[in-house]
């Protein structure tokens, strides 16, 4: 997940690739049965795709309201990070998400990275992340629960007081589990440390 901010500095401004289908329309919204929507940068790189078999997009407000939505984080010609939700938001002429619902974001290099949620809002020209709702983070290191996370452009993880970690060994099994005050994990070192309420570190740990 370390290299996900490269993809999402461009502002969208181009959107091809939506084929809808439109069931009814009316003055304010149209409803589509299938959105395939992708979003290029400036330079016409490939930046994001969105998909939901039923959508309605409101075109007083321009924002489009999705169920079931997949989207689809690009790098290069690449699918880099997929994010499923059971229903989205897309406002602000595209450049805020916000997802609901057994939202899930998984890395496909590598492939045993996984950010799960019950609600993710995405700030796309901030480069932000923000999990809240049974928030939990694992790869082949570690295990992070809590009930709020933010993620930003500079590749560390906020998880918010109450935070349970869980440490795996070398044969991906459980090794210890410990509760704590704030916890960071740093992508670009793959260390994980701890602070308290006068934003001490405690300790560090790194895989």
């Amino acid at each position: 997940m370390n290299r996900i901010y490269n993809l999402i500095y461009f502002l969208p401004i181009l959107i091809i690739g939506c084929t809808p289908n439109v069931l009814e329309e009316n003055i304010v919204k149209q409803k589509i049965d299938r959105l395939d929507m992708m979003i290029f940068s400036e330079k016409g790189d490939k930046i994001y795709s969105i998909i939901s078999p039923n959508s309605t997009y409101d075109k007083i407000q321009l924002n489009f309201s999705l169920k079931k939505t997949t989207i689809n984080i690009f790098e290069g010609e690449d699918i880099r990070y997929i994010i499923n939700s059971d229903s989205s938001e897309l406002t602000k002429n595209n450049k805020v998400v916000e997802l609901n619902g057994n939202v899930q974001l998984r890395s496909l290099r590598p492939e045993n990275d996984f950010f799960t949620g019950d609600k993710l809002i995405w700030n796309i020209d901030e480069s932000k992340y923000e999990f809240t709702g049974n928030v939990k983070f694992e790869n082949k290191n570690i295990i992070l629960k809590s009930a709020k996370a933010k993620l930003g452009s500079d590749n560390i993880i906020e998880f918010f007081n109450p935070v349970k970690y869980v440490v795996k060994d070398d044969k991906n099994e459980d090794k210890y589990a410990i509760k704590s005050e704030n916890a960071f994990y740093n992508f670009q070192t793959e260390s994980l440390s701890f602070k308290g309420i006068e934003k001490r570190v405690r300790s560090i740990i790194y895989f």
